[in-house]
């Protein structure tokens, strides 16, 4: 890829070879930060300056959460024979890797060990390695057209009104979480994309753009800017292509990768994310969630979400797409606080079956919002536009519009984009648990905080 450069950040991840041969991986939940040699008064020490910046720009406080694990619990926890996988200090935890669960034992007697809990165990089929497509390279052009047949999908949200006003994303840093990115590197209409970086939190030797194609398609919704082609709903954004999912198996260690990726995307100065994954089954049916368990803080993906606007970002994710099955009800990141769940719209405004419903279990509003996810315009692995289903595309697209809209009123804190976008839905007053706040306006939302501004001064 012409435009990829990979950028140092902050280390959240850590492996080795023999981690990868163990067959068991466990969170460790640890009580306190008690040992910790780092100070909140010297913040420089532990979080990068573009963390540090975002903060201040948004007079966020430096809280223990962002105070790194400490040095010593992990050493300690080394000690016992383990492997170290992830490391979230937001959440103080540690995931370990082994092969004896005796281990374990041994690690849940130590003194600042709050929890140990199952999060993987090796799948009894060797995982496959994916292969590569062919790409063909000739899309159909749209010599009248800006945004090819993905016109319909950015007007209904009157996002193309934000770009003919030069708010297309320039300058925003957008961190897309996946499951892998097949064959980016190799479609010509998508090189102009401006990717900063790529880091895989489950297979860290592995090639992202080898693993699964639904991040390629939903990075396209946002991404894209081939005139004629294609025109994304932020076209002019960096990139980080990060991948946490891994399709060999559905487990909790997922949501321990997802964790890390969410505090890499802090170090290396994201403002937007967006992941269109959600989790309520597992491969063990003793971790299968309940209706009970979204109230947000049930699940590590979700206590994880509800710090990222505290941190000055903001998350944009899909809402799930069980609501033609048993199932029915949003998905974790999804119930999360001080997120934008998006649930998904055909180009008519009309409810796909398949999205997700609320509300939470606490009786928040979810979805938040809803964009169009039946019949998506998306690019395929062949380098060719196609249609696709499912809130993962709603919520991209929505994304590109948050980063359009942050872009076009930069002054505004994390927490109040969030509330900007749900006050501009055509459901506002009336929220449900279907539609949420409906289909936001942005232009309109753009339009009412201008002239807001205009009156105060």
């Amino acid at each position: 890829m012409k435009r990829l450069t990979l950028i140092a950040g902050l280390v959240l991840f850590v492996t080795s070879l023999s981690a990868q041969q163990d067959t068991l991986k466990y969170r460790i939940s640890l009580k306190d930060k008690a040992a910790t040699t780092y100070s909140l008064k010297h913040p420089e020490k532990f979080l990068s300056e573009k963390a540090i910046a975002r903060r201040q720009k948004q007079q966020l406080p430096i809280d223990s959460t962002d105070l790194p694990v400490c040095r010593r619990y992990v050493d300690e926890i080394r000690k016992q024979g383990v492997n170290i996988v992830v490391i979230g200090k937001w959440e103080n935890f540690v995931t370990v890797s082994c092969n004896d669960s005796t281990l374990i034992d041994r690690i849940a007697a130590l003194p600042f060990v709050r929890a140990t809990e199952k999060v993987w165990i090796a799948p009894k089929n060797a995982e496959v390695t994916a292969g590569r497509d062919s790409v063909y390279n000739n899309p159909t052009i749209y010599p009248d057209s800006l945004y090819g047949l993905a016109a319909a999908q950015i007007r209904l949200s009157k996002g193309d009104k934000l770009h003919e006003a030069g708010f297309k994303g320039h300058g925003m840093t957008i961190a897309v979480i996946d499951a892998g990115f097949h064959n980016l590197d190799k479609i010509t209409a998508m090189q102009n994309i401006r990717v900063l970086g790529v880091k895989d939190f489950v297979n860290p030797t592995g090639d992202i753009f080898a693993e699964s194609s639904h991040g390629l398609s939903v990075l396209s919704c946002i991404g894209m800017n081939q005139p004629g082609i294609m025109t994304g709903t932020a076209p002019e954004a960096s990139f980080w292509l990060l991948r946490s999912e891994d399709e060999a198996s559905e487990h909790l260690v997922e949501q321990d990768y997802w964790a890390a990726a969410v505090e890499f995307a802090d170090s290396v100065g994201v403002d937007v994310l967006n992941t269109s994954l959600g989790y309520y089954a597992f491969d063990d049916k003793s971790k299968d969630y309940q209706y009970r368990d979204l109230d947000g803080r049930h699940a590590l993906m979700s206590r994880q979400a509800s710090h990222i606007a505290d941190k000055g970002m903001v998350l944009v994710c899909s809402a799930g797409n069980s609501g033609m099955g048993s199932w029915k009800k949003i998905t974790p990141p999804g119930d999360a606080e001080n997120v934008l769940t998006v649930g998904a719209v055909n180009k008519k405004a009309l409810l796909a079956p398949f999205s997700s419903i609320g509300n939470t279990a606490d009786n928040r509003v979810k979805p938040d919002v809803v964009a169009v996810g039946e019949g998506s315009d998306v690019i395929h692995t062949d380098g060719n536009q196609g249609k696709a289903n499912g809130t993962s595309f709603s919520s991209s697209i929505m994304c590109g519009m948050v980063a359009c809209l942050w872009q076009a009123c930069p002054t505004l804190t994390a927490k109040e984009v969030i509330e900007l976008v749900r006050r501009s839905g055509d459901r506002a007053e009336y929220p449900d648990n279907i539609y949420g706040y409906g289909v936001p306006d942005m232009w309109k939302a753009y339009s009412h905080l201008q002239f807001t501004m205009y009156k105060v001064q």
